[in-house]
């Protein structure tokens, strides 16, 4: 990964489907400083404690026995893109309430495009670079400096 310069002030989003942490820049550009400001974690158990249910059955018409299984639904999948919905939604409060000048966006891939989506074009705006990476599972400092390089 290139050296990514983080700009005073600026937030750094470091998420995936079940863990957001809201990080701002206390330091400068040549020696950033990464502090905690908000942590969102969602309790998302696996599909098989969400539901037990069998997957249904769908009947193309009455009176003839074709018939096929229903896909099970991914409630944990599910889920993850609800999850991403309520992180883009702190991330405007936070561009508003906190005169957010500058975003920088690190996700896995299917993270990253839920929150595209979801993104209002406020946040659109600040956003200065996307990191298809997964961190949360990094400690802060470490985080710093797989993106300060």
């Amino acid at each position: 990964m290139n050296k990514l310069h983080i700009p005073q002030d600026a937030f750094v989003f470091v998420g995936d489907g079940r863990k957001a942490l809201f990080l701002r820049n206390a330091g400068d550009e040549r020696f950033p400083n990464l502090k905690t400001e908000r942590v969102l974690v969602d309790d998302n158990p696996p599909t098989h404690e969400q539901g037990t249910d069998r997957p249904g059955r769908a009947f193309k018409r009455a009176g003839t026995n074709l018939r096929s299984g229903v896909e099970i639904t991914d409630w944990h999948d599910l889920e993850e893109h609800r999850f991403a919905q309520r992180v883009a939604t702190a991330m405007e409060h936070l561009v508003r309430e906190r005169n957010a000048k500058a975003l920088i966006v690190v996700a896995p891939p299917r993270t990253l495009a839920d929150l595209r989506k979801a993104f209002h074009a406020d946040v659109k705006r600040r956003i200065i670079a996307e990191i298809d990476k997964d961190l949360t599972k990094h400690p802060i400092h470490e985080i710093e400096a797989r993106l300060a390089g």
